[in-house]
């Protein structure tokens, strides 16, 4: 076990206060909570790692005011594993003077629906979930993007990348060793220091994570279910940080969103969990604030697959059509009910 493992461990077996009013979130989150100490302490057990974990604290229960965001995509309709995630975001925002906020995810015109960002906050409200304001729309924003890239732009830490996905495609199987991540093969750096860049095309623009790591230094976040985790600056190679038809990215668009909107803890699927390094490093490049993260399990059939938005069965409207309450969908909504199996159209 690595000396990073043990500290870890160390930190997992530390008892956490949390007062049994909130015993319903510790099973929103875990599925199960076990009184250990006395009727008004609590530990926690997370059931996917085996051991106790701090889903309280600096999260849930401290004395400072809580911002969390549901920020889906309107690409298509809501399922069961969105329930979830709102769920979560919501339960922690639910003190005095905190706030729940709901942002569109809709760089991506190619693939949105108009029809869906209604569709959306219906099946939200039909849960029972209520926002502090007007959801945001991240198409109405690109100018904040724009600004954010000009910074980078200037701290010499981005290159325009000229490369179609195809060339970067055949550039890989060329290499005897490509370079992985965990999301697989990484962006080889082809147009990093280009010298004669052409001219009859668009550039996307990418993070120089060797520039970028030279200048921020050490740095790590804190997950409320992974622990303490030190960034990785080459984690996911030299990822876009503005498409050359949309001019942003994922990555650049919600660390700007996330500090424009004071969100102070950061929930999403564990999926995201290396994205974090590179928000992490956007953050300080930009000199914006740092949230606590919690990056929770993923919803899962049968198979183990996870719920994608193609599988109608189980989105939310479906369900709703079925005869089923808002309260039956959200019990759903939990790490351990596994719905049935995709089975694609022949």
């Amino acid at each position: 076990m690595s000396p990073a493992e043990q500290e870890r461990e160390q930190q997992a077996s530390i008892p956490f206060q949390v007062h049994h009013k909130d015993l319903n979130l510790c099973e929103i989150l875990a599925g199960n909570c076990g009184t250990y100490a006395n009727k008004t302490n609590l530990f926690l057990h997370h059931r996917s790692l085996g051991r106790r974990h701090p889903l309280i604290g600096l999260l849930l229960f401290n004395d400072t005011m809580i911002t969390t965001r549901f920020a889906p995509s309107p690409t298509g309709k809501l399922h069961l594993g969105h329930a979830y995630a709102a769920k979560v975001a919501y339960h922690l925002a639910n003190k005095k003077e905190s706030r729940f906020v709901v942002r569109f995810e809709d760089i991506d015109y190619t693939r949105v629906r108009p029809e869906f960002y209604q569709d959306i906050l219906d099946d939200l409200e039909w849960l029972g979930f209520s926002w502090n304001e007007k959801p945001w729309k991240q198409k109405e924003r690109l100018k904040h993007y724009e600004k954010a890239l000009e910074q980078l732009k200037e701290m010499g830490v981005v290159y325009p990348c000229y490369c179609t996905r195809r060339e970067v495609e055949e550039e890989l199987t060329h290499l005897a060793q490509a370079p992985q991540g965990p999301e697989g093969p990484l962006y080889p750096g082809t147009c990093r220091g280009l010298k004669n860049p052409p001219r009859d095309r668009e550039p996307a623009w990418r993070l120089d994570s060797k520039k970028a790591a030279s200048l921020i230094g050490s740095l790590s976040f804190q997950d409320q279910i992974h622990g303490n985790i030190k960034v990785v600056p080459g984690l996911l190679g030299d990822v876009i940080l503005a498409r050359k038809d949309i001019g942003t990215s994922y990555h650049l668009a919600v660390v700007v969103d996330d500090a424009a909107q004071k969100i102070t803890h950061v929930t999403r699927g564990e999926d995201l969990l290396p994205s974090t390094h590179i928000h992490r490093i956007l953050q300080n490049l930009l000199g914006l604030p740092e949230p606590q993260y919690l990056h929770h399990e993923l919803l899962t059939d049968q198979s183990g697959e996870r719920l994608a938005k193609r599988n109608e069965a189980q989105a939310i409207a479906s369900l709703r059509k079925k005869g089923l309450s808002a309260e039956e969908v959200k019990k759903m909504a939990h790490p351990d009910f596994h719905t049935p199996p995709h089975q694609s159209s022949p």
